[in-house]
């Protein structure tokens, strides 16, 4: 198929698809005009490379990943041995974002809190210049 046709197949943009061939995760086969024909192998890699973007993986990873896993029920099933070892330090990685923008947060409610209330006739009227 046609990029217009994996675009449809995926919903995923052409530009996007490009990045993607870019980065190694897909490899579609190319005529001698230079267009890309794209196979139901590339539209499933489309479809694990969006979930492992969704599940916090960066682009380098995924393509390490990407020859280790097989979808089964809709679900990513790691299929080599040091796969799953490698999953746990991204996890880890993503857990400690997310407890640094959870003290980010934390921090700035703080500030949030401090901050004097409005009063109601300090609010600037709609379509005034300040």
């Amino acid at each position: 198929m046609r990029m217009k046709e994996m675009v449809a197949r995926t919903g995923v943009h052409e530009r996007l698809l490009r990045y993607y061939e870019q980065q190694g995760l897909l490899a579609p086969d190319r005529l001698p005009s230079g267009y890309r024909v794209y196979s139901e192998t590339d539209v499933e890699a489309v479809r694990r490379i969006r979930c492992l973007l969704a599940a916090g993986l960066p682009t380098a990873t995924i393509a390490q990943v990407l020859p280790c896993v097989r979808t089964d029920d809709d679900r990513l099933v790691p299929t080599c041995p040091d796969l799953v070892a490698r999953l746990h330090r991204e996890r880890e990685r993503i857990s400690r974002a997310i407890d640094e923008l959870a003290t980010s947060r934390e921090m700035l409610d703080h500030v949030l809190s401090a901050a004097p209330e409005p009063r109601p006739d300090s609010r600037p009227e709609a379509g005034r210049n300040a």
